[in-house]
């Protein structure tokens, strides 16, 4: 728990809130870093959280396109491929949210200091 004067914040919620995530995201998330260098499909994704494909696939393209997470495409014997995803490292995960917070924290002394 973070306090911060006139509310509590779990590090979820930090996490989640710096990275622009939906509940669902983070969930995705959280969920790709517990199970470290698995990789996962969307349909196996959906089954786990006991979410519609189509949320699935959202959230995955979302996260994606933030570049938290790696893709990678394995290819079907009869033709077509299947995505897989795993959870970038982590230590850069964690980088990129210490920077977002960083650049928070030196906006609001900044306009602190402009109060």
């Amino acid at each position: 728990m973070i306090n911060f004067a006139c509310k509590t914040f779990n590090l979820d919620e930090v996490i989640r809130c710096s990275l622009n995530l939906t509940k669902t995201e983070f969930n995705i998330i959280k969920y790709l870093i517990e199970n470290g260098n698995k990789e996962f499909t969307t349909k196996k994704i959906s089954k786990i959280f006991k979410i519609g494909l189509s949320t699935t696939q959202k959230a995955i393209k979302k996260i994606n396109d933030k570049e938290l997470i790696k893709q990678s495409q394995k290819n079907l014997e009869k033709g077509g491929y299947i995505f897989y995803y795993s959870i970038k490292n982590t230590s850069i995960l964690k980088r990129q949210i210490l920077e977002i917070l960083h650049n928070w924290m030196n906006k609001v002394e900044k306009d602190l200091k402009k109060w």
